[in-house]
């Protein structure tokens, strides 16, 4: 069995290739996907489709569009989606796109440090499983092939 895992979270720091080498360090039949990690190409995708745009809010309203039509395309096919909430970026598309994962019955490994319990209740209790780091997802993620 292969599994396909949407990585859901912030693109700015390298917490998926953590996840990526500690997988194949475990020979985990797994294939990762997820949001476009180059934040330019994300934020310019609208113009390079559709053209240059009349002002900032139009140009996100087009990037949105396509965003939203790959993230949707790829989560569909993911057997599963691991969410990292981290402390240092502003976690909107993660909450966005565990809450689209849930709300079509993807089981969800939710990380998120303690520092964020509160805030992450409710999430959090809908999740599958909830963790504290990503060594513990990764065990979470072994433990479906055992």
């Amino acid at each position: 069995m292969r599994l396909t895992v949407y990585l859901a979270g912030e693109i700015h720091s390298t917490w998926r290739e953590e996840i990526k080498k500690k997988s194949l360090a475990l020979n985990l039949p797994v294939d990762f996907v997820g949001p476009m990690e180059d934040h330019e190409r994300s934020d310019n995708i609208g113009e390079e489709i559709l053209g240059e745009q009349p002002n900032a809010v139009f140009k996100d309203a087009a990037a949105s569009s396509f965003n939203n039509l790959r993230t949707g395309v790829l989560m569909q096919k993911a057997d599963l989606v691991i969410a990292l909430f981290g402390e240092q970026y502003k976690q909107w598309n993660t909450a966005m796109d565990t809450s689209s994962a849930l709300a079509v019955g993807k089981p969800v490994i939710l990380i998120r440090p303690e520092k964020l319990h509160h805030p992450l209740k409710e999430l959090s209790r809908k999740a599958n499983a909830t963790v504290e780091t990503v060594d513990q997802a990764i065990k979470a993620l072994a433990y479906i092939f055992d």
